[in-house]
């Protein structure tokens, strides 16, 4: 029984220490586009928009843009962006950073952005406290079993 004690909480940090991982994993494939100096004329085929919470809870909409372009060796790239500029119509075109590859990754928004820093930190300060509560707890249930 007291095996659950541990199994539990290394799962939840686990799943903690995943979440940190795609997170930090999904910036710096970002920056990487932005900083890789490949650029091209991309088109925006599609603006939509998502609705997250209602009813007792905050509703947040979030901004969905649809780009297409031409990489640098003929294939055609289509991406999905979120957080956008709202000034960014379907049919619009923009400029977005790419990095050259079997898998392509672009962006066509800065992710040096305040609020994208801002996110990526709250983000990984809240899994550091989860993670810091899982091994605490499992340090402590150690000490409280050996008595």
């Amino acid at each position: 029984m007291s095996v659950m004690f541990y199994v539990v909480p290394g799962f939840i940090l686990a799943v903690a220490l995943a979440m940190a991982f795609v997170t930090v994993r999904r910036w710096l494939r970002l920056r990487r586009a932005w900083r890789g100096g490949l650029t091209a004329e991309a088109r925006c085929l599609r603006v939509f928009t998502t609705t997250h919470g209602g009813g007792e809870s905050r509703v947040r909409t979030g901004l969905h843009h649809v780009y297409e372009f031409t990489a640098r060796d003929g294939r055609r790239v289509r991406f999905e962006q979120e957080d956008g500029p709202a000034t960014v119509l379907e049919g619009d075109v923009v400029t977005v950073y790419y990095t050259d590859g079997p898998e392509v990754v672009a962006t066509a928004h800065r992710p040096g952005d305040v609020k994208a820093v801002a996110g990526v930190i709250g983000i990984l300060a809240f899994l550091g406290v989860v993670v810091v509560f899982c091994v605490g707890f499992m340090v402590s249930f150690h000490e409280f079993a050996a008595l």
